[in-house]
């Protein structure tokens, strides 16, 4: 990764990935996590946190927020943005749900409510700073992590803040290869996908092989690489 482009990166030393006490730890911090009420009052629809993973998943995805169909569903990505992320990472919905490969932590866990405009509201600020480190710190086996539309990129790359997501986009390879960025998979990326056709022919065909590398079968006896992640 290139020196600078993060605020820090987390201790992932293979001790933690081999504690016995790991798959405790994760599921007593998802058990707290669900049961965070601090957004209550600015959440339309209650509180229904939506996040995906177990300490061995290899792929991290870190999103927006779920929109409305997610919270209903309790699944992420369970939607027609899923349906185009999953296709742009070439997984099939097996794959892209298996919990001890692929890890989904939005920026905001739990449904926005919409603006003005009829669009969805951004995540809650409360959420990233709260959750996020924690929950990051009990991944120990991720290589490769996804920061999929300006919500993330600009959280986890503060140097994007400066510059369109289109322009942050473009220097994906910069931050590669344990980082890949990607726009927001929803209806409105339909135009820029036109306007931009060097993310189909050119950004995914690099970022294809790497997704199926770090999710490739692991042998029991195999401990995972330790691999660093960007964190705010």
């Amino acid at each position: 990764m290139t020196a600078g482009t993060t605020k820090g990166l987390p201790d992932r030393s293979r001790g933690q990935h081999d504690d016995p006490t790991a798959e405790v730890a994760f599921d007593r911090l998802i058990a707290e996590i669900r049961a965070c009420a601090i957004c209550v009052p600015h959440l339309p629809l209650g509180p229904r946190p939506v996040l995906r993973g177990r300490p061995s998943a290899r792929l991290l995805i870190i999103s927006q927020a779920p929109g409305t169909r997610v919270h209903e569903t309790g699944l992420s990505f369970n939607d027609r943005s899923g349906d185009r992320l999953r296709a742009w990472l070439a997984l099939d919905r097996e794959t892209f749900y298996d919990e001890t490969r692929v890890a989904i932590m939005p920026m905001g866990f739990c449904y926005p409510g919409r603006d003005g405009k009829g669009g969805d509201l951004p995540p809650r600020r409360e959420c990233a700073p709260l959750w996020h480190q924690r929950l990051r710190a009990l991944l120990p086996a991720v290589e490769l992590t996804l920061l999929v539309g300006s919500y993330a990129i600009d959280y986890y790359l503060p140097g994007s803040r400066t510059r369109s997501m289109t322009e942050a986009i473009a220097a994906w390879r910069n931050v590669i290869p344990e980082v890949f960025v990607l726009p927001h998979p929803s209806w409105r990326t339909t135009r820029w996908l036109r306007d931009n056709p060097w993310f189909e022919n050119e950004a995914l065909p690099e970022l294809r092989p790497r997704v199926a590398q770090a999710i490739r079968p692991v042998a029991i006896s195999q401990t995972p690489r330790s691999a660093p992640c960007p964190r705010r």
